[in-house]
């Protein structure tokens, strides 16, 4: 089953195009939704027989990379579109898939008449294509691609209905300040990626990896390397001090604050993290800032949703709360446990959000 992994990650592609290119044609509602929402289900659907494939061979040879296709030839540089099957790939496509299929379900209801019915889900579409690119990559490039794209679909998403009104001005202005926010923390991420290159000679994750376990502990190449990565991380995952942009992502529809929160993007960082937890493990004063900075946005982001009144306004700063806690499970060199805060974040916030968009919409 490892060889159909391409197809997870396509037949989002697929809904994408097929909503993007003829949806505004389609009278029915309910066949653009069925499209989106299937395209989701199906990737669900062979990433769970993946991941039992996965669970009946024994550990040492769960990890497969798969390679669809020659992507990238530049001098000395081959680079492969290629994907990454192992434990915490195939988990992170399990929840990224799985909740967003049911975000998929919820949002034919939400969105029910509006006039960019088949954007939407074309959007919605693109950005699980993206979010899936960025967990299953077996190199920093793909990743930053699927890194950059998310960042793309939320501006889309947040930014849905334009010229509404909330309280800072309108969910445009949201949609920038998110774009922007997030760009200075990619500057990081690219960074990072331009020393790995110059160090190891390569982008992809094994060989990076293998040559890292020859680096001494408190190496300054290492240091700075696993310092811009985090960076990157706190700009995606919302933590102190680019934290601004995910509150006012709530002007969005609440299936995408619902995605945002739950089953992508805010998620990225902290699965980057983990990822290349070889140059953290071997950093430990860059250890001990992920888990500072995990503590203090943990404190700091629940004592401000104490004192909100709008519903969706406390779940943001719950979950830049709660990804603070799973920083500095990272921090703390316990990389497992914040997988699983991220699993049990993803299903219980997804079901807060879609709560709150229940209340909202049945108030309207």
């Amino acid at each position: 089953m490892y060889e159909y992994v391409g197809l997870i990650v396509l037949f989002p592609f697929l809904g994408f195009l097929i909503n993007g290119l003829i949806g505004s044609r389609i009278k029915s509602e309910s066949v653009i939704g069925i499209i989106g929402s299937g395209a989701v289900g199906l990737s669900f659907a062979v990433a769970v027989a993946i991941f039992f494939e996965m669970i009946s061979f024994p550990v040492e040879n769960r990890s497969q990379v798969v390679t669809i296709f020659n992507w990238l030839n530049v001098g000395s540089i081959s680079i492969n579109a290629a994907y990454q099957v192992d434990q915490l790939s195939i988990l992170m496509t399990l929840v990224v898939t799985g909740v967003g299929f049911l975000i998929h379900v919820y949002a034919m209801g939400y969105m029910h008449g509006d006039s960019g019915f088949w954007r939407f889900f074309s959007y919605l579409n693109l950005f699980i294509f993206m979010m899936l690119n960025l967990v299953l990559a077996d190199n920093f490039l793909l990743m930053f691609l699927g890194w950059e794209g998310v960042g793309l679909c939320s501006y889309l998403l947040i930014g849905f209905w334009y010229d509404k009104k909330f309280e800072k001005g309108t969910t445009g202005d949201a949609a920038k300040k998110a774009f922007v926010v997030n760009r200075i923390g990619d500057f990081g991420f690219m960074i990072a990626m331009f020393l790995i290159f110059i160090t190891f000679g390569s982008l992809k994750f094994d060989a990076v990896f293998a040559q890292a376990n020859a680096f001494s502990i408190g190496d300054v190449t290492i240091f700075w390397i696993a310092l811009l990565l985090f960076v990157g991380a706190t700009g995606k995952s919302a933590q102190i001090p680019l934290f601004v942009w995910l509150p006012d992502a709530m002007a969005g529809p609440t299936p995408v604050s619902a995605l945002i929160h739950a089953a992508t993007m805010v998620t990225a960082g902290v699965y980057m993290v983990a990822r290349a937890s070889i140059f953290f493990a071997l950093s430990p004063t860059v250890m001990t800032i992920v888990a500072v900075i995990g503590v203090l946005t943990a404190i700091f982001a629940a004592s401000i949703g104490l004192v909100q009144n709008g519903i969706k306004k406390v779940l943001a700063y719950s979950t830049i709360s709660q990804l603070g806690y799973m920083f500095l499970a990272l921090g703390v060199g316990s990389f497992a446990a914040g997988i699983f805060h991220v699993v049990t974040h993803a299903f219980f916030k997804a079901l807060l959000f879609l709560g709150a968009g229940a209340v909202i919409h049945a108030m309207h």
